[in-house]
């Protein structure tokens, strides 16, 4: 039997396997190229498709953010405060993320997806059920705060994967 959790692990790591087959070996020129003035680079799209899914997933799980309990907001050292997770960023701050290498983002996203599949184990029916914001009407549950989340780091993983397509038409 195909459960939830089973179904939301799979588009999980598809997510993971693919942001890793995007970033692995990738230079830090590309990284950080920008396709126009305001344009988002894969570097910092990487960085808030993790933050994202690390700031829900640990709300849903209701545990620490990696980000911080295991230092990598320390090592990434970016100008923003410790809680941004790049929702309303504006260029300048998109500009201002630089970090040096695909590698610190893909350690990231590793560290966080473990977590995404250990706070998944976690979750019967009635956690799918409970409710993680109500600040929308209605109320969100765990179950639509975890599809979101997929559905949105999916997203990001295809913009990542359309930059990195221009950016070889470039060269």
């Amino acid at each position: 039997m195909t459960t939830a959790t089973d179904i939301l692990i799979d588009a999980f790591d598809r997510v993971a396997a693919t942001l890793s087959w995007h970033l692995t070996g990738l230079s830090t020129q590309t990284l950080l190229w920008r396709p126009a003035p305001d344009a988002n680079s894969v570097g910092w799209i990487a960085w808030h498709l993790a933050r994202v899914q690390d700031d829900h997933v640990a709300g849903v799980g209701q545990v620490d953010q990696v980000w911080t309990a295991q230092g990598h907001a320390t090592r990434f050292g970016l100008p923003y405060p410790t809680s941004s997770i790049g929702y309303g960023h504006s260029s300048d701050e998109v500009g201002a993320f630089a970090v040096g290498s695909a590698e610190l983002l893909l350690a990231y996203h590793q560290a966080v997806h473990r977590q995404t599949l250990a706070v998944l184990e976690t979750l019967d029916d009635a956690g799918y059920r409970r409710i993680v914001d109500e600040q929308w009407d209605p109320p969100v549950t765990a179950a639509v705060r975890l599809v979101s989340v997929v559905d949105d780091a999916a997203q990001h993983v295809g913009q990542i994967g359309y930059i990195l397509g221009l950016a070889e038409r470039r060269a």
